[in-house]
C-alpha cells in the first residue's frame, strides 16, 4: 500500500440555492475549480477526476466536467453517490486507487446545484407513480428514497428530529451551535480566502449571517410543525457549490520535489439506521480512531458536516473538552451543504485549519442519506525525504 498525498483543495463560494449560480451549471462552476487546480499545482496529466454528485442529472457529470475544463480526452473521471457523503467517498476512492498503484494523480471531490435539481417523474409501474405529485406533475419527486421503511421527502429532517428526541437534545443547544457556527465562520474568511476560486463573479460565501442572533433563531419556523425541535435555523441551507482536492502518490511527490499540504492517514465507511442517519458522522469517526488505535483527543482539528445541529450536541456533549478543535472555522450551519462537494469542502477547511491553527492529525466525518458516514484521517507532512 503506497502513500498518497493532498497537495491541497481548492472550492468555489458556496451559494444559497436559487441565488448567484441558480442558472449556472455544475459542470460550469466544477469546472472552473478543475482549472484553478490545474494551474496552481502545475499538472500537466491528471489520471482521473471523481467527483460527487447528489441531485444532478446523471449521465457521468464528472466526465462532462472534465471536458469542460479542457483536461485530455484520455483522462478518465467517475462520479459517485453517496448522496452527502459523496465528496467524502471520492476523496476516499482516489486514495484507494493511488494507494493501490493504479494511477499517481487524481482530482477528488465534489459539485452541487440544487438551484437546478431536476424535477424526476416516477414511471406509471412503479407504485411511487401515485404517490407523489411534486410541482403538482403526477409522480413527480425531486427527493430520492432513502429507506424500505420511509417514503416521505422530509425523511433527513424527520431523522434529525427522531436523533433529538431519542438523546434529549433541545432546540436551544441546536440553535446555540448554530450560532456559534455563523460566527466562527463570520471570523475565518480570510483564511479561507486563498481557497476560493471566484466564479460568475461572485468571491465570497453567500450564506452567512454575520448579524444573527439567538432571537432570530429562535423565530426561525418549523419544517416538520409546532412541537417539534428541528428548524430552519438549525438545520443547513441547501446551496450550490464545488470543491476538489488534488491527491498524488508518494513516488508524484518525490519526482516533482513538491510539498503536499497533508498525507491521507486512512478512510473508514459505515451504514447506521436509515431513520437516524445524523448519527452516521459520529460512528464512522470513531470507527476510524479506533482501527488506527487514536482517540479524539489525539486530534488538532476535527470537521463534522452540520447538516444538522443535533450533529454538534451530540459531539459536544461526548468530548466537551474539545469543543475548539471542532468545526474552529464554522460549518454547513453557516456555510451551507451542497451535498456531493460537502466532503471535499470539509476536507479543504481542515487543511485550513491545521495550516492556520496548527497540529499535526486532522479528521473529517459526514453522515449521509439511507444511514451512511465516511470519514478521513489527514496528517500534515513535509516532503518526504
Amino acid at each position: 500500500m503506497g502513500k498518497v498525498f493532498i497537495l491541497g483543495g481548492l472550492r468555489t463560494p458556496i451559494v444559497v440555492a436559487g441565488t448567484k449560480f441558480k442558472r449556472v451549471r455544475p459542470e460550469i462552476f466544477g469546472a472552473e475549480v478543475l482549472r484553478a487546480l490545474l494551474k496552481k499545482f502545475s499538472l500537466a496529466r491528471v489520471d482521473e477526476v471523481i467527483c460527487g454528485n447528489a441531485v444532478g442529472t446523471g449521465g457521468n457529470i464528472a466526465r462532462l466536467m472534465t471536458l469542460t475544463a479542457g483536461l485530455d480526452v484520455s483522462t478518465a473521471a467517475l462520479t459517485v453517490d453517496r448522496q452527502c457523503a459523496s465528496g467524502a467517498a471520492s476523496i476516499a476512492i482516489g486514495y484507494a486507487k493511488i494507494s493501490a498503484g493504479l494511477a499517481d494523480v487524481i482530482i477528488a471531490g465534489g459539485a452541487e446545484s440544487s438551484s437546478l435539481q431536476p424535477l424526476k417523474v416516477y414511471h406509471k409501474n412503479d407504485y411511487r407513480h401515485a404517490l407523489t405529485a411534486a410541482d403538482g406533475i403526477e409522480g413527480g419527486y425531486r427527493n430520492a428514497q432513502f429507506s424500505p421503511d420511509e417514503f416521505d421527502a422530509l425523511a433527513m429532517l424527520k431523522g434529525a428530529q427522531r436523533v433529538a428526541d431519542a438523546e434529549d437534545i433541545t432546540r436551544d443547544e441546536m440553535d446555540a451551535r448554530a450560532l456559534t457556527s455563523h460566527q466562527r465562520a463570520a471570523a475565518s474568511t480570510e483564511i479561507l480566502r486563498e481557497y476560493i476560486v471566484e466564479v460568475a463573479g461572485v468571491a465570497e460565501d453567500t450564506g452567512i449571517k454575520k448579524n444573527i442572533t439567538r432571537r432570530l433563531l429562535e423565530r426561525a419556523p418549523l419544517p416538520l410543525g409546532v412541537g417539534t425541535k428541528i428548524s430552519a435555523g438549525n438545520a443547513c441551507r441547501v446551496n450550490d457549490g464545488a470543491a476538489f482536492v488534488v491527491l498524488a502518490s508518494e513516488r508524484f511527490v518525490r519526482e516533482n520535489f513538491l510539498t503536499p499540504a497533508a498525507q491521507i492517514v486512512d478512510v473508514a465507511t459505515c451504514g447506521v439506521n436509515p431513520l437516524e442517519s445524523p448519527r452516521g458522522a459520529q460512528i464512522v469517526a470513531d470507527k476510524l480512531l479506533t482501527r488506527n488505535h487514536l482517540t479524539y483527543a489525539d486530534l488538532a482539528a476535527i470537521e463534522f458536516n452540520e447538516a444538522f445541529a443535533v450533529i454538534n450536541v451530540m459531539f459536544e456533549r461526548a468530548h466537551p473538552n474539545l469543543v475548539d478543535r471542532f468545526n474552529r472555522l464554522g460549518g454547513a450551519l453557516a456555510y451551507g451543504h451542497p451535498y456531493g462537494a460537502s466532503g471535499a469542502i470539509l476536507a479543504i477547511h481542515l487543511l485550513a485549519s491545521l495550516k492556520n491553527f496548527g497540529g499535526e492529525l486532522g479528521l473529517l466525518s459526514i453522515a449521509g442519506g439511507g444511514g451512511v458516514g465516511e470519514s478521513i484521517l489527514l496528517r500534515t507532512q513535509k516532503r518526504p525525504t
